[in-house]
């Protein structure tokens, strides 16, 4: 490479942190809210009712290992933040980490929401619910998700 060749530098927000950070975001709001403080439902709390103290134990466990994942989730978007942070750069915009903050969690709630709920039935949004009415409370939350992701989206995208 000559001296006149100049490397490209990626002076825009590093939009990848903050769908991991949303990401990261949904999935300990789900974690803490829904599972430890209204208790609504637990990793396989469909498959492995709480209605015994192995079952509160395996389920719990299993919360766990979500928790560490979307812990990692944080530390990848910090890290990609991080690194981005350090280069020189154009003014970011707030509304560009929020809308991309907002996609992460969008993203989080329709795929565990189709995956978790709907596809696989390892647990459902409010399971202390009547078992008729969890449809309900698992579509509210897509429901959510998709409105969080098309904010976040059209944030990002009027940014542009």
């Amino acid at each position: 490479m000559s001296s006149t060749t100049r490397v490209a530098i990626d002076r825009h927000f590093p939009r990848s942190s903050g769908i991991l950070f949303g990401l990261g975001l949904g999935g300990f709001f789900d974690g803490i809210v829904f599972h430890q403080l209204l208790q609504w439902h637990h990793m396989f709390s469909a498959w492995y009712p709480i209605d015994s103290v192995d079952n509160l134990a395996f389920n719990t466990f299993w919360d766990g290992v979500f928790h560490s994942a979307t812990y990692l989730f944080l530390l990848a978007g910090l890290f990609i933040f991080w690194r981005s942070a350090r280069r020189p750069h154009f003014r970011w915009s707030t509304k560009e980490l929020i809308g991309t903050v907002l996609t992460g969690f969008g993203l989080f709630n329709l795929v565990e929401g189709l995956v978790n709920h709907q596809l696989l039935g390892i647990h459902h949004v409010n399971e202390t619910a009547d078992r008729s009415a969890w449809l309900y409370w698992d579509i509210g939350f897509l429901a959510w998700g998709a409105v969080m992701l098309a904010v976040g989206w059209t944030m990002i995208r009027r940014r542009v």
